[in-house]
């Protein structure tokens, strides 16, 4: 790799190592959020209440001095709220656009599950398009744009399941999970006096995030690689098991995120592991089972893994 890679390299372990000050005993967990920060994807993490979830984005945002929103769910809430609106200007008499908080570069949609499905959806041509639209007139985001958004369990009251299609737009869904016990105890005594995100400094800049996703795409896909990708992607949809399977827009995630995890770990190109490691979080969210395959103890894991066994894994790569 490159002199300027190695660098970028260097930086973001420093900047996994700022994120997991914050965040005790989660390192696989903050990896996969840079990962999908890397591939220019959006996160959706799904976790009972309390688990760190907010203070792990807050903990991003501020590491690389990108600009942050955050955005509270409720029924109440309306698309404006969000997009934001054009108000008439009497001394200019014309309309002028009062951005929301959409326009940042690290958007926190917390308990997006709150929100009316009519609401969510006015994410939804932000997350894909990059841009909003606002009484007709298109209004670029800021690049680089990243929301994470977090889910409380569909099992608790007042929430409200999110769409396919919305799903499908999220590159990963994650879960953090409750801490280890060391991790916990760790915890309390770290944050006895302050808590480390009061001492938290930038690691980067948006435009090192910028350079190293443009890094990120060049990253080698053999064709071999290749090959192993697309064929597990295309099994999801023919499994018996299954009712909807991963859309090749899911492919397309599933191989920026195989490069930039690959690059995370100082590598130029991909390998099988990647994206066998990496599959379940971008595809697990966007398969829906059968219902008498879940009666019968099926699980997108489980479904997952015997299409693994199933697709034979390339011995050989060309660089």
């Amino acid at each position: 790799m490159e002199t300027a890679t190695h660098h970028h390299v260097e930086v973001l372990a420093r900047l996994k190592a700022n994120l997991e000050s914050c965040i005790l005993g989660k390192s696989s967990e903050i990896e996969l959020l840079l990962t999908a920060m890397l591939a220019g994807g959006h996160v959706l993490l799904e976790d009972v209440p309390g688990t760190g979830k907010t203070v792990l984005i807050k903990a991003l945002a501020r590491s690389i001095d990108g600009q942050f929103r955050r955005i509270q769910c409720n029924p109440d809430l309306l698309p404006s709220d969000i997009t934001g609106v054009s108000i008439y200007h009497p001394k200019e008499e014309k309309f002028l656009f009062r951005s929301g908080p959409i326009m940042t570069n690290i958007l926190l949609v917390d308990e997006i599950n709150r929100a009316t499905t009519k609401t969510q959806s006015a994410l939804l041509e932000a997350m894909e398009e990059q841009h909003i639209t606002v009484d007709g007139d298109i209004h670029e985001l800021p690049s680089p744009f990243m929301m994470l958004a977090t889910q409380n369990p569909i099992d608790f009251e007042g929430t409200y399941i999110l769409p396919e299609a919305q799903l499908d737009r999220f590159m990963m869904k994650l879960r953090l999970g409750y801490p280890s016990e060391a991790a916990e105890k760790k915890m309390i005594t770290s944050q006895s006096k302050v808590h480390p995100m009061e001492a938290l400094q930038a690691i980067m800049d948006m435009s090192q995030v910028l350079a190293i996703q443009e890094q990120v795409r060049l990253v080698h896909l053999d064709e071999a690689v290749a090959d192993y990708l697309v064929t597990i992607t295309r099994k999801t949809r023919e499994h018996q098991a299954v009712f909807l399977g991963a859309s090749p827009r899911a492919t397309l995630s599933l191989v920026l995120a195989s490069k930039s995890f690959a690059f995370l770990h100082g590598r130029d190109y991909v390998i099988p592991d990647d994206i066998k490691y990496l599959a379940p979080y971008v595809l697990g969210h966007r398969m829906i089972l059968h219902s008498e395959a879940r009666m019968d103890g099926a699980t997108v894991s489980s479904v997952l893994g015997a299409i693994f066994e199933q697709v034979r894994v390339p011995v050989r790569l060309e660089k």
